[in-house]
């Protein structure tokens, strides 16, 4: 073998050169879903309270925020048994744990947020109705304390759950547009 093809040649790589399509679907799915839920919470308390366009909010908001549940235990028990691929070599070694530590955030966000709204209404003493097919396990009975507080973890946690998402974005654009190094393109591909 010549110097040149030697050179060229690289070794097989155990991590696959993109995300599963059902990575993929799952990313943009949970993505969507974040986006139409912190909107219809923001809309949610533009109304007053226990007032008929609330209460239509929150059954929303509520019924998405447990489907971003569900579909979030989906994608980590995926992503514990599919590989992603490997960031590039190229990349520092501060900014590749930096997107890992960034990765392992948002997904238990994607937990918390949820459950948080979930504890909140249970503590409140209202069942959470998912989509209207049926109701959600109570599993804590009426807590006034513990009401207040999860309200308040549930909205200082989708504020640092925005602020996240917002740096997410950010650093895939700068991967896309100034380093160029094929990064964001592992999530686009499919």
């Amino acid at each position: 073998m010549s110097t040149s093809a030697s050179a060229s040649y690289s070794a097989p790589s155990s991590s696959p050169a993109s995300y599963t399509k059902v990575a993929v679907a799952m990313h943009w799915l949970i993505a969507l879903l974040i986006f139409l839920n912190v909107s219809v919470g923001i809309y949610m308390e533009s109304f007053p309270k226990n007032t008929p366009g609330r209460d239509a909010a929150l059954f929303y908001h509520a019924s998405i925020g447990s489907l971003i549940f569900m579909l979030a235990v989906f994608r980590l028990f995926w992503r514990a048994t599919h590989k992603p691929p490997a960031l590039p070599a190229n990349i520092p070694s501060w900014q590749q744990m930096a997107a890992h530590t960034l990765h392992w955030v948002l997904y238990s966000l994607m937990l918390l947020v949820p459950l948080t709204g979930y504890m909140h209404r249970m503590a409140g003493g209202h069942p959470v109705s998912f989509f209207g097919l049926g109701y959600l396990p109570v599993l804590i009975g009426k807590d006034e304390p513990l009401r207040l507080l999860t309200d308040t973890l549930h909205v200082c946690l989708v504020w640092v759950l925005c602020i996240l998402v917002v740096g997410h974005i950010g650093a895939a654009l700068k991967h896309r547009f100034i380093d160029r190094d094929g990064v964001i393109q592992r999530m686009l591909r499919v």
